[in-house]
C-alpha cells in the first residue's frame, strides 16, 4: 500500500471511529434524556446523570478505539470473496445477523460488527457509570438496550441485505406486502407476532372438558371434567395471573398442563379472572383475594367435601394466592394442604427487569391517575412486557413482518401473548407499592388485607417452589427466598429456560431439564452448586410429590358442580373471551 493510500486509510479509520464514538456518545444522551423524562413526570427535579470514573472512562474508549481500528484493518485487508474471522460475534441466542446476507457482502459485515461494537461499548458505560442507587442504575442499563435494540442495523431497510435480497427476488412484491401488513396490524393495534386466525379460545385452545360451576362480577371457577375412574381425593385449585389469560395453562392438548394434572387423577378447579372494563375499574387487592382466592376455595370445598385443597398459583397468581393463604391463617384457619408457586415473588428484594420501572415517582403518578378508579389498558401492559425482550418480542415482527413481507408463523403461546388483559387501578396500585416498591409482604404484620394482619410464616403447608433459570420477570434467585419466607417445609426446583417456556414444560415431550437439592441452604447460589440437573420437565418431579398429597382414591365424579353450584356453561366460559 502507497503512503498516499496508507494515509487515506488511517484517515477513513479515524472517521469512521469517530461516527462510532459521535454515535455512542448521542445513545448515551437520549438514555440520560428519557431516565431524565421518567425522574420528572411528577414535576421534581431530576439529577444530571453521573458520568464513569475519568480513568476507567478513558480506558474503555481506548478499548473501543483499538477494537474498531482492528475491524477496520480487518476489511482493508480482505480480499473480494474472501471470508473473514470476525473481531467481535453477536451474544449467544442473538440471530439478528445470522443469515449469510450479512458475512457475504463486506459492507454489511462491517456494519454489523460496528454496530456489535457500539452496542459494547455502551452497555460498558452504562455498568460503570457510578450509581449509589441499584433501582435507577438498572433503568439505564434497561434503557441502553432498549436504544441499542432499536437502532440495529437490521431494522433499517438501506442497511439490512435480507430486505434488499428479498425485494430483488420478489420484484418488488415484499416491500407491498410488508406496507400491507404495516397498515394491517396499525388497525389491530398490535404488532402481529403469529398467525391470529389460526386459533380460537374454546376451539383449538383451552380445550380440556369441563364446566364454570361458579361466576361473580371478578371471577368464574371452571371445574374440569374427570379423565380417570379414581381420582385423588383431595383436589387441586389453580389461580393463574390476573394480568394474563389463563389458557397459557391449557394451551393445546399436547401441551396443557391442566390436562396433564386431570389425567393424573386429579380432580381439577380453575379461576378465570374477569377481563375487566372501565366500569369494573375499582376492584382492589382485596377483593381479588376476598371474591377471588378465597370465595373459590369455599366453592371448590362444599363440592368436594374436602376441607383441605391442594392450590397451585402461577407468577402473580401465586402471589395473591399466598396472601389469601396468609389471610385464612390470620384468621385462625388451616386453609390448604399443600402450595404450589410457579415462579412466583413473595420477596420483591430481587425483582427483575420489571422492578427497574417501578420507583416513587411511577407509582405516585399511577396513583394519581387510577389509584381510586381507572384502567391500566391491556395493550399498555403487553408493550411493557415486550420491551423487556424487544429484539425477540418486537423488532424480528418489524423486520420479518414489515421489511420482508413474511407472515409469523401459527404459535399458540404467541397468540396467548397477544391476547391482553386490563387491569383495575387501584387493585394495581396497591401492588406495585407494597409488593415491588416498599417489598411490603415479607415482613411480617406489615401488611394488612381484609382487615387482619398477614404473617407468611404462619403458613406451615408443604410448598413446591418453582423458578426458572433464564427468567427475566421473576428470577429465580428472587424466587428461591420465598422458601425462607413461608412456615412450612419447601421442596425448591429450578427448571430450565425463562419464565413461560421453563414453566410450560411438557411432561408429553420431556425436554429441558430441570436441577434439584434437598437442602435448604439460605443462599441461592450454595444451594445450586450442590444441585442434581436431572433431564426432562419438572411437571414429573412435580406431580409425583402432589399425589403424596391428595389422600385416598375415590370414584371419580361424573357431573360437576353441585345443587348449589350447577354448571353455568362449558368450559372455558365467557370471561376469558372478552377482549381487552
Amino acid at each position: 500500500m502507497s503512503d498516499s493510500e496508507d494515509k487515506g486509510s488511517n484517515a477513513a479509520m479515524l472517521g469512521m471511529l469517530q461516527f462510532g464514538q459521535v454515535m455512542a456518545q448521542n445513545f448515551f444522551d437520549a438514555v440520560a434524556r428519557q431516565h431524565a423524562a421518567m425522574e420528572n413526570s411528577s414535576g421534581v427535579a431530576a439529577e444530571r446523570l453521573p458520568l464513569p470514573e475519568a480513568e476507567e472512562f478513558g480506558r474503555l474508549q481506548q478499548r473501543f478505539a483499538e477494537r474498531h481500528a482492528a475491524l477496520w484493518s480487518s476489511m482493508l485487508q480482505r480480499k473480494p470473496g474472501e471470508k473473514s474471522e470476525p473481531i467481535v460475534t453477536p451474544e449467544p441466542g442473538d440471530r439478528r445477523f445470522a443469515a449469510q446476507e450479512w458475512a457475504e457482502s463486506p459492507v454489511f459485515d462491517y456494519v454489523r460488527q460496528a454496530y456489535l461494537l457500539n452496542s459494547e461499548f455502551l452497555k460498558q458505560v452504562s455498568d460503570a457509570m457510578p450509581m449509589a442507587d441499584g433501582r435507577a442504575k438498572s433503568r439505564v442499563r434497561f434503557l441502553t438496550r432498549q436504544y441499542i435494540d432499536a437502532l440495529a442495523p437490521s431494522n433499517f431497510a438501506a442497511m439490512n441485505p435480507e430486505f434488499i435480497k428479498v425485494a430483488l427476488d420478489s420484484k418488488g412484491e415484499s416491500i407491498t406486502t410488508g406496507l400491507k401488513n404495516l397498515i394491517g396490524d396499525l388497525e389491530r393495534g398490535h404488532i402481529s407476532m403469529t398467525d391470529e386466525s389460526a386459533f380460537e379460545v374454546g376451539r383449538n385452545l383451552a380445550i380440556t372438558p369441563g364446566s364454570v360451576i361458579y361466576e361473580n362480577e371478578l371471577i368464574q371457577l371452571i371445574q374440569y371434567a374427570p379423565l380417570t375412574d379414581k381420582v385423588a381425593q383431595a383436589p387441586l385449585l389453580i389461580v393463574p395471573p390476573s394480568i394474563n389469560k389463563f389458557y397459557v395453562l391449557d394451551l393445546q392438548p399436547e401441551n396443557s398442563l391442566v390436562r396433564f394434572v386431570v389425567e393424573q387423577g386429579f380432580t381439577v378447579f380453575l379461576i378465570s379472572w374477569k377481563n375487566v372494563q372501565a366500569d369494573e375499574s375499582r376492584f382492589t387487592w382485596d377483593d381479588y383475594l376476598d371474591k377471588g382466592v378465597l370465595t373459590a376455595l369455599d366453592v371448590v370445598r362444599a363440592v368436594t367435601r374436602v376441607k383441605k385443597p391442594n392450590v397451585l398459583g402461577f407468577c402473580v397468581g401465586g402471589t395473591i394466592l399466598t396472601s389469601a393463604v396468609a389471610v385464612a391463617r390470620a384468621r385462625g384457619e388451616d386453609p390448604v394442604e399443600s402450595l404450589t408457586l410457579m415462579t412466583t415473588l413473595l420477596d420483591f428484594a430481587d425483582a427483575g427487569e420489571l422492578g427497574c420501572l417501578v420507583d416513587e415517582t411511577s407509582v405516585a403518578a399511577r396513583e394519581v391517575a387510577i389509584g381510586k378508579g381507572g384502567l391500566l389498558k391491556g395493550q399498555e401492559l403487553a408493550n411493557v412486557f415486550s420491551s423487556l425482550r424487544a429484539n425477540d418480542l418486537i423488532w424480528q415482527y418489524v423486520v420479518g413482518n414489515y421489511l420482508k413481507g413474511g407472515k409469523p408463523a401459527a404459535f399458540d403461546l404467541l397468540y396467548w401473548n397477544s391476547d391482553s388483559t386490563n387491569l383495575p387501578g387501584p387493585f394495581l396500585t396497591w401492588y406495585l407499592r407494597n409488593m415491588y416498591l416498599e417489598n411490603n409482604l415479607r415482613v411480617p404484620g406489615k401488611l394488612k388485607m381484609l382487615g387482619v394482619k398477614v404473617d407468611l410464616g404462619k403458613i406451615d403447608a408443604p410448598a413446591y417452589v418453582l423458578a426458572t433459570r433464564e427468567d427475566h420477570i421473576v428470577p429465580w434467585k428472587g424466587a428461591y427466598l420465598s422458601r425462607g419466607l413461608l412456615g412450612g417445609d419447601a421442596t425448591f426446583v429450578l427448571g430450565a429456560s425463562g419464565h413461560i417456556a421453563g414453566a410450560i414444560n411438557p411432561a408429553s415431550k420431556n425436554r429441558r431439564s430441570f436441577w434439584t437439592n434437598p437442602s435448604g441452604v439460605a443462599d441461592p447460589d450454595e444451594w445450586l452448586e450442590g444441585a442434581s440437573e436431572r433431564k426432562g420437565s419438572w411437571w414429573l418431579h412435580w406431580i409425583e410429590w402432589l399425589k403424596l398429597r391428595g389422600g385416598k382414591q375415590v370414584a371419580a365424579r361424573g357431573r360437576a358442580g353441585n345443587a348449589k353450584y350447577e354448571p353455568i356453561e362449558p368450559a372455558p366460559g365467557r370471561y376469558v373471551k372478552e377482549k381487552a
